[in-house]
């Protein structure tokens, strides 16, 4: 009989895929024979990719938010024959219940979500007010009955991801940055919506601080193409003042931007993807929250900021500013954030 496999259904989202990565850990922990594959969007595979507790990542063939019951069903069939133990569904919709149910699998772990009974035969149901994201998918790997354990919460491992030294060489040596010299990472953009994100004048104030003390920095801006704007501002500002600026967003891919994380000094972002994965690597981070609760997706590195103003309005949780000045970004200083990364970078 061939060996038994875990089955692991990604979030859609990069910063949920980071911080789900402790369930691995906990899957592996308690079944450390069995290889854990994961089941990914092509867009989000490349982080799970750089976890050791992977043995192979599975692209999802699917269109985003389409049925396709009969591309399902086929893609089942072949899952099937791979000798899956369990399922773990960390999507809330039917869709993704579907297809380990459509695979035979005997086990399939899962949230209530969208009435999933049946589909789901090991059920979890969500808490009010909501658990902290890393505590919300790690509870999948224990018992139902133990899931609310504050002892369990309190000895979750932190989300962990790994990029060897050739990886960072090689993208580092494509893009002309001198690994020997201080890497600043900024990421401007934040896939939720602009009230997410620090104003780029800011970000600029930010970098002039930090050049002004450490002049040999090189400063890289990291995004999708969905944040050129964003970076090309700060860019324009960096540029002016003579800084080494390398402005990448849309220029890499996933796993060329994760590298690049990997080999930085230090990591300033939104509430964003890119600042979950500088975590998983334990970079120097400072995450600057407006309209979300820095307590619900906070950094884990061991040198990790969180900073916010904390305003009566926030956090609205809304994509927009519904107020339309979004003081809760726009307050927040640069000399704030720089008072918190200093330490961080003298540290270094």
């Amino acid at each position: 009989m061939s060996q038994l496999r875990t089955l692991v259904i990604s979030p859609n989202w990069i910063g949920d895929a980071v911080m789900a990565q402790p369930l691995l850990q906990l899957l592996k922990a308690a079944h450390p024979e069995r290889p854990i594959d994961v089941l990914a969007p092509p867009a989000v595979s490349p982080v799970w990719r750089q976890m050791v507790e992977v043995a192979e990542v599975l692209e999802t063939p699917f269109r985003h938010g389409a049925l396709q019951l009969k591309e399902r069903w086929k893609y089942a069939r072949l899952l099937r024959q791979r000798g899956y133990a369990d399922a773990y569904v960390l999507p809330n919709t039917i869709k993704y219940a579907l297809i380990p149910w459509l695979a035979g699998i005997p086990q399939r772990v899962g949230y209530k979500g969208e009435s999933r009974y049946g589909l789901v035969n090991l059920m979890h149901h969500d808490e009010t007010p909501p658990r902290p994201m890393v505590a919300f998918y790690a509870a999948l790997g224990a018992p139902v009955i133990a899931q609310q354990s504050p002892a369990l919460r309190a000895a979750l491992p932190k989300p962990r991801m790994q990029v060897s030294s050739e990886q960072q060489q090689a993208v580092c040596t494509r893009l002309g940055i001198a690994a020997a010299q201080p890497v600043l990472a900024l990421a401007p953009g934040a896939e939720f919506g602009g009230a997410k994100r620090w104003p780029a004048s800011h970000f600029a104030g930010l970098a002039r601080a930090v050049l002004a003390q450490q002049p040999a920095t090189q400063v890289i801006l990291l995004g999708s193409p969905k944040d050129k704007e964003a970076c090309n501002e700060v860019a324009a500002e960096l540029v002016a003042a003579q800084a080494q600026v390398f402005n990448l967003a849309g220029a890499t891919s996933l796993a060329e931007a994760i590298a690049l994380i990997a080999a930085s000094s230090a990591v300033v972002a939104n509430d964003s993807g890119l600042l979950h994965i500088a975590s998983a690597l334990n970079r120097p981070v400072v995450a600057v929250y407006g309209p979300t609760d820095p307590d619900h997706a906070p950094p884990f590195s061991d040198l990790a900021a969180s900073i916010s103003l904390r305003l009566e309005c926030a956090p609205c949780k809304q994509r927009e500013c519904p107020l339309g000045h979004q003081d809760c970004m726009v307050k927040l200083a640069p000399e704030l954030v720089w008072q918190r990364l200093q330490p961080m970078l003298a540290a270094r």
